[in-house]
């Protein structure tokens, strides 16, 4: 028989598969012996049952005339040997997969003998095997379809019974291996997306419904481990633990989108289901009692994970029930069956603290007046009530005025994800008072026009008058659920609580933001951009604290900036602000922040840290102090404009370059706009003659000038011409800017100087990573030390590069002097909205 199988004959025949079908149903049972036989058989078939069904229908009618799949069944029952199993399972997938005849479908599914696969007891601790059955079970729900997923079902009265295929399937849902949960939710996908009815009541209804249950709970674990891994990362930094953080998210956000295609199947038990697992098991026990203890990490995962369901997972019910949680005054915050929440430790994860505090007092996180907005709430008093009972709506107000740079990021994140949730009612974002002024606008006059209550009196009244709005009944509908079905006891503010005031104290925050020199100038753009979706064009709502608070706060970045004309890089601060100006114009005015959500998890990057591996006077730290103050800079500047009512120009106003003096050093030397350059030739005139060795006992004799010309400057050594007296040749230059000149304390012929890099190395983003971090080799400072034949002459080499640095630094202030006085700018910004056409017309893109 087995000389038989090899004979010469044609691979694609009809022949064929009639021969290895007859080997096949003489086989009685299975061993070492034959079992090559019969995985080739298997694999042959399969071969040519997908060759027949694009081929010639022949084949597949022989497969149905003999039975073939009872054959296949046979085989797999009086087998010893596993190889034989993973031959069968993968026969199948192979032939289901590439089946596009419907007819052949049907036949495959339309006896018992898938169900009769799908249900065998296989030996899944081997993995392959495994892995082979998910692939088969996946293969199978790729053919589903409203026709042919009644097929592998059992009903009875009309009501599906059994359905072997999602039962068998989700066992694996929760398994160790990624690939296998993958195949899993991917089958179950195709499932839900069949849309048969009767299958959908089955899936919703006990037990098969307590997947739903486990799969949030699988989600919790997860969210556990993230913070865990977030706590570990605040006590040893390092790129590991981070990797692992963002290997943890990435595992969340899978989780969340599959919640979201299994919404979108539009299964409302479903989604149900999900909404009040979430809220249950998560939201109400977990993250929110995170935010109102008031741990750092605690609210860093809150924070992220609130941002992350709400974008994600779009249920109308879940956001608004979120947001109206938020809106409650809390006051014991608990599940029913949860003991006191003083000493709350969440059973979920999310370690916290508290001390008692005590219950009768009626504390609230306070939004300072402007007038008194610097002074930050004492540690003690943040504690008391960070512990106290307050709306977790003040406590996002509260890490902004008073949190670090991670729950000011993070709080900026909630809001603007709460005002970009479609899902969200507006009444909702009014309560919370983040409704856009567009949006409010068009609600009053909604109100004015169909007549209802003062709306037209609203929409036309004063900025100072503040009315109250009547709480919706919406927002009633929403606590009064809390309270009854999630078994949350929460208490509701006071009736006559005014929207207005809400909006009023969003706006203290912000304001109050943009005040702080601890947060970092990425996260204060988080919070322009908050503020001009809040006041897109109006002027109207900034009262005078807000206006002299800004002022205030601009002015001091003023000086900050005059610094930084005197510091490292003053020949890039000009081209650095105004590539800023452009990039905070384009952030605050984008129709969505441009943060990711993960940067909330990890330690904000600092340009100048000394764990990045340079100390805190090198010129890399002091180009990304440069940056920081710029931004900061220009987003108060655009600010001011826009709290004016003004519109923000695209450019910054600043002077224009003017010729130097014929009688400037740089002018005597030769030397153009473009400085020096190597092997050129150059007027020695003011030069001092030095002595320096770049290499150890190579000690070479240069001419050495300093040269300014604008906002450029350059230290040149030449040698000089023999022939030509007073001339040289360009040998070496370096930048003027930062080279921090001292004498040497104890020899006074010798000048040290620090040589920073000639290029800016924070205007190339392609050379950094995710984070800011450095992709290419690290920049160092270099170091000149430069010998003069006695005192006299060193005293005046230093004092030509005090003089042309002086000089550099002066030009750079007189071009940013438009910028540092505010009614000037204004003025320059209106003038300049006049000419844009004009301009656009004769200078090319770019052109400052």
């Amino acid at each position: 028989m087995w000389f038989s199988f090899w004979k010469s004959r044609d691979r694609f025949s009809l022949d064929e598969l009639r021969f290895l079908t007859e080997q096949l149903m003489k086989v009685q049972i299975v061993n070492d012996v034959n079992k090559d036989f019969v995985i080739e058989a298997l694999r042959s078939i399969a071969e040519l049952i997908t060759y027949g069904d694009q081929h010639d229908p022949a084949f597949f009618e022989f497969f149905m005339e003999k039975q073939v799949m009872g054959v296949f069944v046979r085989i797999l029952k009086v087998s010893r040997t596993l190889i034989v199993a993973l031959q069968m399972l993968q026969t199948m997938s192979i032939m289901i997969q590439n089946l596009r005849n419907e007819h052949s479908i049907y036949y495959m599914f339309s006896n018992e003998h898938i169900n009769y696969l799908i249900t065998y007891s296989f030996d899944f601790q081997n993995e392959e095997l495994l892995s082979y059955y998910i692939s088969f079970l996946r293969a199978i729900s790729g053919k589903l379809n409203k026709n042919t997923i009644s097929l592998l079902v059992k009903t009875q009265d009309d009501e599906v019974i059994s359905f072997p295929l999602y039962v068998e399937a989700i066992k694996f849902a929760f398994h160790e291996e990624g690939m296998i949960r993958t195949a899993v939710r991917a089958l179950t996908l195709n499932v839900y997306h069949v849309g048969d009815e009767a299958i959908n009541r089955y899936l919703a209804s006990a037990p098969h419904a307590d997947y739903f249950l486990n799969l949030v709970k699988f989600f919790r674990d997860h969210c556990i481990n993230l913070s865990g891994l977030v706590l570990n990362d605040t006590k040893n930094l390092g790129s590991e633990s981070s990797t692992h953080i963002l290997s943890a998210v990435d595992e969340i956000e899978d989780n969340l989108y599959y919640f979201s295609d299994v919404i979108s199947a539009g299964i409302p038990d479903v989604g149900k289901l999900i909404t009040d697992n979430i809220l249950k098991l998560l939201i109400f026990p977990s993250i929110l009692p995170s935010l109102r203890m008031g741990t750092e990490t605690g609210v860093a995962c809150s924070l992220y994970l609130i941002c992350c369901i709400l974008r994600i997972v779009k249920i109308k019910d879940l956001a608004n029930t979120v947001a109206a949680a938020l809106l409650c005054r809390v006051e014991t915050f608990k599940s029913r069956s949860e003991a006191k929440l003083n000493g709350y430790s969440s059973g979920q994860g999310f370690p916290v603290e508290c001390q008692k505090a005590n219950e009768d007092e009626g504390l609230q996180v306070r939004i300072p007046n402007l007038s008194d907005s610097l002074q930050s709430l004492s540690e003690d008093k943040l504690h008391h009530d960070n512990c106290g009972s307050y709306a977790l709506r003040e406590s996002l107000l509260s890490f902004i005025t008073n949190g670090d740079d991670i729950q000011v990021s993070g709080s900026l994140s909630v809001l603007a994800t709460l005002l970009q949730t479609k899902e969200l009612d507006e009444s909702m974002l009014d309560a919370l008072g983040i409704l856009p002024q567009r949006k409010q606008h068009k609600r009053l006059l909604l109100k004015a026009l169909v007549g209802e209550g003062s709306g037209e009196e609203q929409l036309f009244s004063s900025a100072n008058n503040v009315t109250k709005d009547v709480i919706s009944g919406e927002l009633d509908s929403y606590v009064q659920r809390i309270k009854e079905h999630y078994g949350v006891s929460c208490v509701w503010p006071e009736v006559g609580t005014s929207s207005q005031l809400h909006r009023s104290q969003v706006l203290d925050a912000l304001v109050s933001l943009f005040c702080r020199s601890s947060i970092s100038a990425e996260t204060l753009w988080d919070g322009g951009w908050l503020l001009r979706q809040l006041l897109p064009y109006s002027e109207t709502e900034f009262n005078s604290h807000h206006l002299k608070s800004l002022r205030v706060s601009f002015q001091n970045c003023c000086g900050l900036i005059l610094e930084e004309a005197r510091g490292t890089w003053p020949d890039f601060l000009i081209t650095v602000l105004c590539d800023e100006w452009r990039k905070c114009k384009r952030a605050i005015e984008a129709s969505s922040p441009r943060k990711d959500l993960k940067c909330m998890l990890l330690p904000p990057y600092d340009s100048s840290s000394e764990a990045e591996g340079f100390s805190s006077e090198s010129s890399f730290a002091a180009g990304g102090k440069m940056c920081e103050v710029v931004k900061v800079f220009v987003l108060l500047h655009q600010l001011h404009i826009f709290s004016l009512g003004y519109v923000l120009p695209d450019q910054p106003p600043v002077h224009p370059p003017i010729d130097a003096s014929a009688n400037s050093r740089a002018k005597k030397a030769g030397v153009d706009s473009l400085g020096p350059k190597p092997s050129a030739e150059l007027n020695l005139v003011d030069a001092v003659p030095c002595r320096i060795a770049f290499e150890r006992g190579k000690e070479r004799h240069f001419c050495f000038l300093a040269v300014s010309l604008g906002t450029s400057g350059w230290l040149v050594l030449a040698e000089e011409l023999p022939f030509k007296p007073s001339h040289g040749i360009v040998r070496v230059v370096a930048p003027l800017a930062g080279c921090n000149p001292r004498v040497d304390d104890k020899h006074s012929r010798w000048l040290h100087l620090r040589i920073r890099p000639s290029a800016f190395p924070f205007t190339d983003s392609a050379k950094y990573a995710s984070g800011g971090k450095v992709k290419t080799k690290a920049l160092v400072d270099g170091r000149w030390t430069l010998a003069f034949r006695d005192e006299g002459t060193c005293k005046a080499a230093l004092l030509m590069i005090l003089d042309e640095m002086h000089l550099q630094s002066n030009e750079v202030q007189r071009r940013l002097q438009p910028l540092l006085d505010l009614e000037t700018a204004l003025d320059s910004s209106s003038s300049s909205l006049l000419l844009e056409a004009t301009i656009s017309r004769t200078l090319p893109p770019n052109s400052l």
